[in-house]
């Protein structure tokens, strides 16, 4: 796992530009804490963060292949999972490798088989090449969207990089943000391509882009496609076991300390039950680690999202497995310091707002690379199998809408609420939210024989696999690397996403719970406690005082003259909820709050120029 970044200029000679190139590069550093490098020639510079995890003296990048026509340099991150088969296969072929690492089977696979390597890849990456022999920049983005990259088109070339920060650290890009970017970050659907800055384009998962004298041209390489099942229940539920059977013994491996995120939940549990079995018949002990808050558990009080704490869970499934486990806990001390929002903002690049839970992540995962380098995740389940629980309200999963923003109850609020009124306005989130469904929905197909229902379900399944999980990913990518952490996502495996989307609703409700079909492919692995435990998100802290906080650290901005944030929120709905009482104060308004705060920490880090007239 690593950070990436290039610039191709076909126009200027970047030799001339070293300083530039080392800025670019310097930004990822947090991705990539063992070691830098760049590689720069006239029409190219591309640089390179390493987080060492697979050969680690032999994996260095950027990576070189010489050809007779000219090199070609790779610089890669992420892991491809089935790299000793392609590395197998490549040696048939003639190819002579010099590391063990996979990033070199990518290289070479890239020299046999051109761009079209993506489509033989099983794994997480993105990945910049450069081809001498054509002039050519290739850019690769993994199926799911799991590794970040972004690029500009610039008038005679491209910049890109893991991070949009990369990018902003070349000083030809104008950091410029107007209202067309901040209508996704408000509307929340996970827009295909976008950033928050205009003009910097995210490469969309299963892409390959290629930029070269001519002009730029984007090529899909993989979609997620409707196709018929025909294995009845039992074939069903004996196939998604068997696939996760084989996945995470994959992504385990690592030349490197590695251990599992256990919330006590079904999807983490069995990522851990299935590590623990394969760690232990290699002779290894599995460790695992959660995220606590000081008194949580004992002063939990039921909501209508969490019927249960996760440590009595945790504890039993650590037992049950063997794992050698570790609780984090945190308060709200630690939770509401502003220098921990300015990291987390940083590693966002955007103030997106979700306060507690971006940074009791970060701190956890900040806790973990003490002691390991890798981390296996349950990431992915939700989306894929149907837990959450707009995928069964019935006013959510059949609103025309995106289920997630239809969902209501106690705990939502109206996102523009915080908003100027005349920014509301000139957003219109309504008709932005509308036409992005519209979108949606247009690119999902179904089968002849699909009823009505079926057809809804796959719809909103689709929307998830290709939308919302993309946000959680992000999230996890950015608060991970943000601490030199890898995480890893066993259930983004494409093969058993393909699998479980094409899968009809009734046999993935198997008798007629959530997730039904993964409680019963991984049934004989774990307590039954946990495998009939309702979903319960990740945890957020119910400490009365940290909202106080909130609100003391937001009447501290209404008195910085100037600040940036009163561009976009309306300070008379600042002062109504700093006044209140702290316990009147609602997870919606705490909502607002928080992005009130992310987006002031934001503006004075980034400068922005806000173009919202």
């Amino acid at each position: 796992m690593c950070g990436i970044t290039g610039w191709v200029a076909f126009n200027d000679d970047l030799t001339g530009h070293q300083t530039t190139i080392d800025a670019m590069t310097a930004s990822l550093t947090a991705r990539g804490p063992d070691a830098g490098q760049t590689w720069v020639r006239p029409r190219v510079a591309l640089g390179h963060r390493r987080l060492a995890v697979i050969d680690l003296p032999g994996g260095r990048q950027p990576m070189e292949a010489s050809t007779p026509d000219g090199p070609v340099v790779i610089v890669y991150s992420g892991e491809t999972y089935n790299f000793t088969e392609l590395r197998a296969e490549l040696t048939g072929r003639g190819h002579r490798f010099t590391t063990a690492s996979d990033t070199e089977v990518v290289l070479r696979g890239y020299l046999e088989w051109g761009d079209a390597v993506a489509e033989r890849l099983n794994g997480m990456y993105a990945f910049g090449i450069w081809d001498s022999r054509e002039d050519r920049l290739v850019l690769v983005r993994d199926r799911m969207g799991v590794k970040p990259l972004y690029w500009h088109r610039t008038p005679d070339g491209a910049l890109f990089g893991s991070e949009p920060k990369a990018i902003l650290a070349n000083p030809r890009f104008t950091r410029q943000v107007d209202t067309g970017c901040l209508r996704e970050l408000v509307g929340f659907t996970k827009a295909p391509g976008w950033s928050l800055w205009k003009d910097m384009t995210e490469v969309e998962p299963g892409t390959v882009v290629s930029v070269d004298r001519s002009g730029a041209r984007a090529r899909t390489y993989w979609r997620l496609e409707t196709a018929e099942h025909t294995d009845d229940a039992a074939a069903t539920v004996g196939r998604v076991a068997e696939l996760l059977g084989d996945i995470v013994p994959r992504q385990l491996v690592a030349d490197v300390p590695q251990c599992v995120l256990l919330s006590g939940g079904l999807d983490s549990s069995a990522v851990t039950a299935l590590a623990a079995r394969d760690l232990a018949g290699r002779g290894g002990k599995l460790r695992s680690f959660s995220v606590d808050f000081a008194g949580y558990e004992e002063n939990f009080r039921p909501d209508e999202l969490r019927e249960t704490p996760d440590s009595p869970f945790i504890r039993e499934v650590s037992a049950h497995v063997g794992s050698v486990h570790r609780d984090v806990v945190l308060d709200s001390t630690a939770l509401t310091d502003p220098a921990l929002r300015g990291a987390v903002v940083g590693a966002r690049d955007m103030p997106i707002g979700l306060g507690d839970i971006d940074s009791s992540m970060y701190l956890l995962f900040q806790a973990i690379r003490a002691e390991s380098t890798v981390a296996l995740s349950g990431e992915f389940a939700d989306e894929l199998f149907g837990g959450y629980l707009w995928f069964h309200h019935p006013a959510a999963r059949d609103a025309d809408t995106f289920p997630w923003l239809a969902f209501q109850n106690t705990y939502t609020a109206d996102r523009t609420a915080p908003l100027r009124p005349e920014l509301r306005e000139a957003l219109d989130i309504g008709t932005y939210v509308a036409d992005e469904y519209a979108t949606a929905i247009a690119r999902v197909d179904h089968l002849d024989g699909d009823d009505a229902f079926e057809r809804r379900m796959r719809t909103s399944s689709h929307l998830h696999i290709t939308r919302l999980v993309r946000a959680m990913l992000d999230r996890k990518d950015r608060m991970s690397m943000a601490v030199g952490l890898e995480v890893r996502v066993p259930f983004a495996d494409h093969r058993l996403v393909e699998y479980v989307y094409n899968t009809p609703w009734a046999l993935k409700m198997v008798d007629g719970r959530e997730k039904g079909l993964l409680r019963q492919a991984v049934a004989g692995l774990l307590p039954r406690s946990v495998t009939e435990r309702v979903k319960s998100p990740y945890p957020s802290t119910q400490d009365t005082s940290y909202a106080v906080a909130l609100q003391e650290q937001a009447r501290g901005v209404l008195a910085e003259p100037g600040s940036a944030a009163f561009e976009v929120f309306d300070p008379a709905w600042v002062r109504d909820v700093v006044d209140a009482p702290a316990e009147s104060v609602t997870l919606g308004v705490r909502t607002g709050l928080e992005r009130l705060l992310d987006f002031h920490h934001w503006a004075l880090t980034y400068r922005p120029h806000l173009s919202l007239a």
